[in-house]
């Protein structure tokens, strides 16, 4: 959640949330007010992710290859003696001030939903909170998900609880579905939580189990921002997790089986029962079944080193989002036909929800400083004026500061 507030002077998110967290307490220090602005503040950091194979899997049960990166929220927290949360978006120059029952819009949302979910199973006292960010807003890196976990770690922090890491994620999840309205599966949040440094994320989105798969030190990752921003509530999202759960009904009535989810489906059930569907819904259903057998390939081909493979997966990955769930757009096209062309990289693909956003791209790491100059001179005329092109780490999951 980047953006252009006075607080977002030089420095890094850490120490642009415990700034903004400050002057917050400078500003608010009426006896009205009841903060503890002099209590050493609780920093939370959760990661930005990309996706490097398993688009649109996770709300129908399948599998996918995550990544975080080295891009975080960060969330400076205090209690405070009352139970409201006092917020600073250090990022919008804005403030929020939220009681337990207000349901705001806009950033507050995701902060007030999360306490929300977190209250059900224990008190959540009330805090000063400073948010600060250098996940790209709209970028398709998950930004509201790395602001939930770190809002989520911090207020457990100042309330004196803790929940496991998996836990906290299916609760901002919950969150994010309930609260804001995305009806997104587990991906995002259970990248957030679990990823660890140096590796991608083996993530089963029906048995939960996550088991880290090691990128290897001659690799590295290119994020490639179309400029093109996209709001999952506002964008075609929804009507793609609607379209599965219609075709799922279908394929139920016709095969006459009890289908859980379109992880049940496999090539043959689909191509036995195809004219009981409508052309689209086929099309999803496709994409879905051939995206799971992608990640297991890509899955088994990272963990034995066989770069070239993973990046076949990734490139036909993004020819399906692009074909048979029609979620990509003409700049995320051709920032996967540019990566793709760039010598030494591996393959490339949009990531996280489609409609705008980045392409994420595998490069040798010998070759990464060339592949991104090259990528980041052609980007304006090849992807628009707005396109940008930066490097990154595999990063772990949320976590307090100084438990790094």
């Amino acid at each position: 959640m980047t953006g252009g507030g006075d607080d977002t002077a030089a420095g890094t998110p850490v120490e642009r949330a415990k700034a903004a967290l400050a002057a917050l307490g400078a500003d608010g220090d009426a006896p009205s007010r009841r903060s503890r602005s002099t209590t050493t503040p609780t920093v939370a950091v959760a990661p930005g992710r990309v996706n490097l194979v398993g688009g649109h899997t996770d709300y129908n049960d399948g599998l996918c290859l995550p990544m975080a990166v080295d891009r975080h929220v960060a969330v400076a927290a205090r209690p405070r003696s009352d139970d409201l949360l006092r917020v600073r978006a250090a990022d919008f120059d804005e403030t929020a001030e939220l009681a337990p029952e207000d349901d705001p819009d806009g950033w507050a949302a995701y902060v007030a939903a999360v306490a929300r979910v977190l209250r059900e199973d224990g008190p959540v006292d009330g805090a000063d909170l400073a948010i600060a960010s250098d996940v790209p807003t709209g970028a398709g890196l998950s930004s509201s998900a790395a602001l939930e976990l770190a809002v989520g770690r911090a207020l457990l922090a100042v309330s004196g609880r803790d929940l496991p890491a998996a836990d906290l994620a299916l609760a901002c999840w919950r969150a994010e579905r309930e609260g804001v309205g995305v009806e997104c599966g587990i991906l995002d949040q259970f990248s957030a939580a679990l990823c660890e440094a140096d590796s991608a994320l083996s993530l089963d989105c029906r048995s939960r189990e996550t088991e880290p798969v090691p990128l290897g030190d001659g690799v590295g990752v290119l994020v490639i921002d179309t400029g093109v921003s996209h709001e999952l509530t506002e964008s075609g999202y929804n009507d793609r997790v609607r379209e599965c759960a219609a075709a799922l009904d279908t394929l139920r009535e016709d095969a006459d089986r009890d289908l859980d989810s379109l992880r049940d489906v496999d090539r043959d059930l689909l191509d036995a029962h195809a004219d009981a569907l409508d052309p689209v819904h086929f099309r999803r259903v496709r994409h879905v079944v051939t995206e799971n057998e992608r990640v297991r390939r890509a899955r088994d081909a990272l963990a034995a080193g066989d770069l070239d493979r993973v990046g076949d997966a990734m490139l036909a990955a993004h020819d399906s989002l692009r074909d048979d769930y029609e979620v990509s757009c003409p700049e995320l096209d051709a920032a996967v036909e540019l990566a793709a062309g760039t010598p030494g990289v591996y393959g490339a693909r949009m990531t996280g929800g489609g409609f705008g956003g980045s392409a994420v791209a595998l490069v040798d790491d010998d070759a990464l400083d060339r592949a991104e100059r090259a990528i980041r001179d052609a980007a304006p005329e090849r992807v628009g004026p707005d396109a940008d092109v930066f490097a990154c780490r595999p990063s772990a999951g949320v976590r307090l500061v100084g438990e790094e």
